[in-house]
């Protein structure tokens, strides 16, 4: 049974910020849910990823409501907790210093089985079948025992749907007679917001049950390391406002350090 993913009447708004560069994507390995750090690279990523959170009125503004977050929800993984940790403690050199950090096992990267700590050139030499499937038919084909799409979609609603259930619940709901047109002013109530920090993968999963896309969309929204995308609930319908920008990140590029994020082989996760 598919869970419904947004309450009805529901005003608030969604940041997502994909962790930063590891060691195993330094590597070109697969990691799913394998363990890895932050690379030295992902440390300023997520630092900078987090500044531009902790202060979004700041040019080009994020389009969040006044104030503070509610609370930052992050997949248990090393690589996320690091980053909502810099996420957080940005938060609290900005004034914000009560905005609760929560683990989220839901918002796991997607397993990747018998892929995970495999170089790209390993699994294309070991796999090239599961791996021509996965890149073509991600819906049909994932790695050898890995998480299907369709186990992916059903955790991943059952983890965030509580997150929702409590933005919901802090306000009343809204109406749906009223303009719709980004940049209308709302009725007061959605000055609810929340920091998630997930993965490539179950955020392309999330992102689509957000807007009621089909999961064959899947390659359609990528992520790109400690970029920000931004999702609006107004009235309970989604509205994306922004993604995949990584504008925050160009002092790395200034520095010599490269573009946001390194190119590597699609179906890589």
């Amino acid at each position: 049974m598919t869970i419904d993913l947004v309450p009805a009447g529901l005003e608030a708004t969604l940041v997502l910020l994909r962790h930063g560069e590891t060691e195993y994507l330094r590597e070109h390995r697969f990691q799913g849910q394998a363990e890895t750090p932050l690379s030295a690279r992902g440390r300023l990523q997520a630092a900078l990823g987090g500044e531009r959170i902790a202060h979004p009125t700041r040019a080009p503004a994020l389009p969040v409501p006044a104030g503070p977050p509610r609370f930052v929800a992050h997949s248990p993984l090393r690589r996320t907790a690091e980053t909502a940790a810099a996420v957080s403690a940005a938060l609290g050199a900005a004034g914000a210093h009560d905005v609760p950090v929560l683990a989220i096992p839901g918002l796991v990267e997607i397993h990747q089985g018998a892929w995970e700590g495999l170089t790209q050139e390993e699994v294309a030499d070991r796999f090239a079948a599961e791996l021509a499937g996965w890149r073509r038919r991600p819906w049909e084909a994932h790695a050898p025992g890995g998480e299907s799409l369709g186990d992916v979609d059903r955790r991943v609603r059952e983890g965030v749907a509580p997150l929702l259930a409590r933005l919901a619940a802090e306000g009343e709901p809204a109406s749906l007679d009223r303009p719709h047109v980004i940049g209308y002013a709302t009725d007061g109530s959605a000055v609810r917001w929340a920091v998630l920090v997930g993965h490539d993968g179950c955020f392309k999963v999330l992102l689509l049950a957000l807007l009621a896309l089909p999961i064959e969309a899947f390659w359609r929204f990528p992520f790109a390391l400690a970029a920000i995308t931004v999702v609006e609930i107004r009235g309970g319908r989604a509205w994306l406002r922004l993604h995949n920008a990584a504008d925050h990140l160009v002092p790395l590029a200034e520095q010599g350090e490269g573009g946001p994020e390194a190119p590597r082989a699609p179906g890589a996760l």
